[in-house]
């Protein structure tokens, strides 16, 4: 017995001296970045890991009781709704916080009091988004979900930490977005990491690629969203060949094409908007540059489809969430969305109906108190493993959506999804 009890007191003290040898096959890289992509992976262990723990929030505010009187719950829903290149996904993303909603009033909304949403359009412009979340906050809003563009949802995410505002991404697939450890916010949706260590490993391990060529949008979007994808690449003996440059709204990319023309790459990659991105691909293929071509998950829309044409056939890409699925729920959204907007819902549509119905989850447990549905968003329980309508939602200390990247290829016309696997 006095054995036993030795035994047990010295595992027991190998697990407070040297807590990460224990269970270390089980623990994920962050961002589950692959082991061959880690930073440095191949030399040495990080002396200090960041985002493994979350960013404690000890201000105060659980004290405030809650109002009375009211006559409505809102939360304010901000996206590019009008004068931006992004309005069709926006659009998008409103229906979805739409349908949640509605459905959550015919089912009660809070207490007998009905949900409102508050629309406010981020336009686009630098500083903008700051506006609106003001306007959210003076309106009285709970909490907020947006925006897609990288930028503003910074800017937005700025303002959430000094208002105390709950703030749910739903759309921005920006990485460095929850790595500014700011408690007042967590993002439903997998980011442009997840997209780029699936391509990376579709690309150069499964398809064998060496000589890859980029071709991105001049902006935050294209310079941050691709990062990764280089990275990756560079780190298991790939580096890129080219990178070059386009504008939104650029229509002749004839220069950029020739420059990677010259270069006779394996394979290109585009990342950009659905508009941009068809009119690359068809001009490509006028050049005569018949290489493989991956892409962004935002060509993933009718409007690539229909601007590609037959040229869109075989081209690869990622998407956060299967629409193919089989999930009851999933299904039941999908044609309640058709029913209710005459529209096929996208990414933006569904994660949005997810990300309102974790925010009215949250509201209905934490009472209304922003800092108490703060708590509850982040506390790494109520909702870790959510199961949504895109699949599970699984957080890492960064409140960031590690859940699974889907791929999908133009088939005959249409996008086909398969799983990412990795080799």
């Amino acid at each position: 017995m006095k054995t036993r009890l030795f035994i047990l007191s010295a595992f027991s003290l190998v697990l407070i001296l040297f807590p990460e040898t224990y269970g270390q096959d089980q623990k994920q890289n962050y961002g589950r970045t692959p082991d061959e992509m880690v930073p440095f992976g191949r030399f040495q262990k990080a002396y200090v890991n960041f985002f493994d723990t979350p960013q404690e929030f000890t201000g105060a505010g659980r004290e405030k009781p809650a109002p009375t009187n009211l006559k409505t719950i809102k939360i304010g829903v901000l996206g590019p709704f009008e004068g931006s290149p992004l309005v069709p996904q926006g659009r998008q993303m409103l229906q979805g916080t739409m349908l949640a909603l509605e459905e959550a009033n015919k089912k009660g909304g809070y207490h007998g009091i009905p949900f409102e949403i508050l629309v406010h359009n981020d336009v686009g412009l630098w500083g903008a988004a700051a506006n609106e979340v003001v306007k959210m906050n003076d309106a009285g809003a709970w909490a907020f979900l947006g925006t897609i563009d990288d930028i503003n949802s910074h800017v937005a995410l700025r303002v959430a930490l000094k208002l105390e505002i709950p703030m749910i991404n739903t759309s921005d697939p920006d990485p460095t977005f929850t790595e500014t450890r700011i408690p007042w916010m967590i993002r439903c949706m997998s980011d442009d990491r997840q997209s780029c260590y699936a391509l990376v490993n579709y690309v150069y391990e499964q398809k064998g690629y060496k000589r890859v060529a980029v071709i991105r949008a001049n902006n935050r979007y294209g310079r941050v969203g691709t990062a990764e994808f280089k990275d990756g690449a560079e780190r298991i003996g790939h580096p890129t060949i080219l990178e070059v440059r386009f504008d939104d709204g650029e229509t002749n990319f004839k220069t950029q094409l020739e420059r990677i023309k010259t270069l006779s790459p394996d394979a290109v990659l585009i990342w950009g908007n659905a508009t941009e991105s068809a009119l690359i691909l068809n001009q490509m293929r006028e050049m005569g540059m018949n290489q493989p071509a991956f892409a962004s998950d935002r060509v993933v829309s009718p409007e690539f489809l229909r601007i590609a044409g037959k040229n869109a056939e075989g081209i690869i890409t990622t998407c956060q969430y299967n629409p193919d699925a089989d999930i009851p729920e999933l299904k039941a959204f999908q044609q309640n969305y058709r029913k209710r907007f005459n529209q096929e819902p996208d990414v933006f549509a569904a994660h949005a109906y997810d990300g309102m119905n974790i925010t009215i989850e949250a509201i209905k447990k934490a009472g209304l108190n922003r800092a108490l549905i703060r708590d509850v968003l982040t506390d790494m329980k109520t909702f870790q493993g959510y199961q949504g309508i895109t699949g599970k939602i699984i957080f890492d200390a960064s409140w960031n959506d590690i859940g699974d990247i889907w791929q999908a290829e133009v088939k005959n016309g249409k996008f086909v999804f398969f799983p990412t696997a990795f080799k």
